[in-house]
């Protein structure tokens, strides 16, 4: 079986307004997707997402499209899909960076190869290793204390048991935010906070020790993108466990994570990782150092929420029982592209039994979109 097309598909869709989230890297209201399909000369096809934000991962759908039609689509024609390893190889000796763009092609593969087998995708990565249905925390927008406040009540009346809260911004109004929510939603909910790198070290100790009576169950990404050292030192200074997510994109950045003992959990996705072998292999270096790994989001949609859940099903050091991640995505839009969308409901995605990715895209309805 080889590879014999690949196209490209569109579409910006709006995050729903109560939804909408704002962090220390601005506002998230509009979602640029690309949708890529892989055919084969077998007549089997695949489907991927890169789900694209400039000021997260520098890429943009248009750039993603034009990467995948001018370079990688003629240099991958002909390759055998069920070799991801070379595929990987190839792109990434074509093209640095751009993971979100490889990564749905990669992902694409992977549906293939399932499709092909009729598999699910987590089968062919050594599972089942937990149940289809995975829990999630909400993640919350750096809202002013009242606003926070009341949103979180409503989230935990929705079902949720863990609540992100974005923090970053202007330290005293993180603390505030954070406080405010602790008292509304009481004792028993995990709280969890994420900087996405908007803190430094001394920033970061000194907020969480202002926060220590409100027990927070994680700190995730408090400090600057690729400053490895003080992550480091904010693990040692406080007492909940850190997460690094902003700063570990591939193989190479685990590593240095590792070496500097710089984090208890490391956020994975497919899309971030450039696909969901990379995903895997950061996974399996993690568990070898005895450090946890979650799943990590970028509001996608249902095909790389699809590949994040069989990442998630697949591997057991995705730790989402003690360390619940983010895969509601395709809940926070304003429309689905899929004629079965995946099950979102009470706090927790469920990934269908079916081959491959185990998700159909509407192509009408993604048509009218674009």
């Amino acid at each position: 079986m080889k590879i014999s097309q690949i196209a490209t598909h569109r579409a910006s869709i709006g995050v729903r307004p109560e939804m909408a989230i704002k962090g220390s890297r601005g506002h998230h209201r509009i979602s640029p997707f690309l949708i890529v399909r892989v055919d084969t000369d077998a007549g089997v096809s695949g489907v991927g997402e890169a789900t694209t934000m400039p000021v997260w991962s520098g890429e943009t759908a248009a750039t993603a499209e034009a990467i995948i039609h001018e370079i990688l689509a003629p240099l991958l024609i002909g390759h055998d899909p069920a070799d991801i390893e070379s595929i990987d190889r190839a792109m990434d000796r074509a093209v640095n960076h751009n993971w979100f763009t490889k990564a749905a092609i990669e992902m694409a593969c992977w549906d293939i190869q399932g499709r092909a087998a009729g598999r699910p995708v987590y089968e062919l990565l050594g599972g089942p290793c937990r149940s289809r249905t995975i829990p999630s925390r909400f993640s919350m927008a750096a809202y002013d204390p009242e606003t926070a406040a009341a949103k979180a009540v409503e989230r935990v009346g929705w079902g949720f048991t863990t609540i992100k809260i974005k923090v970053g911004t202007d330290p005293r109004e993180d603390v505030a935010r954070v406080r405010a929510v602790r008292e509304a939603v009481g004792p028993d909910i995990a709280l969890v906070i994420d900087a996405n790198c908007g803190w430094d070290a001394d920033t970061a100790i000194d907020c969480c020790r202002q926060l220590e009576d409100c027990r927070l169950s994680l700190v995730e990404q408090p400090t600057p993108d690729g400053d490895y050292t003080s992550l480091a030192r904010v693990r040692r200074s406080i007492e909940p466990p850190v997460m690094a997510d902003d700063m570990c994109f591939n193989r190479i950045h685990a590593l240095e994570l590792l070496r500097h003992e710089a984090c208890d959990v490391i956020s994975v996705y497919p899309g971030k990782n450039g696909g969901i072998r990379k995903s895997a292999e950061i996974v399996r270096l993690a568990a070898e150092h005895g450090v946890a790994c979650s799943i990590g989001s970028n509001l996608e949609w249902d095909v790389a929420t699809a590949a994040m859940g069989h990442l998630v099903i697949g591997l057991e050091n995705m730790q989402v029982e003690r360390f619940p991640g983010d895969i509601l995505g395709p809940w926070y839009h304003q429309q689905r592209i899929v004629t079965q969308p995946l099950v979102i409901e009470q706090a927790s995605c469920t990934i269908p039994e079916l081959p491959g990715l185990g998700v159909e895209v509407d192509w009408d309805k993604l048509a009218s979109l674009s």
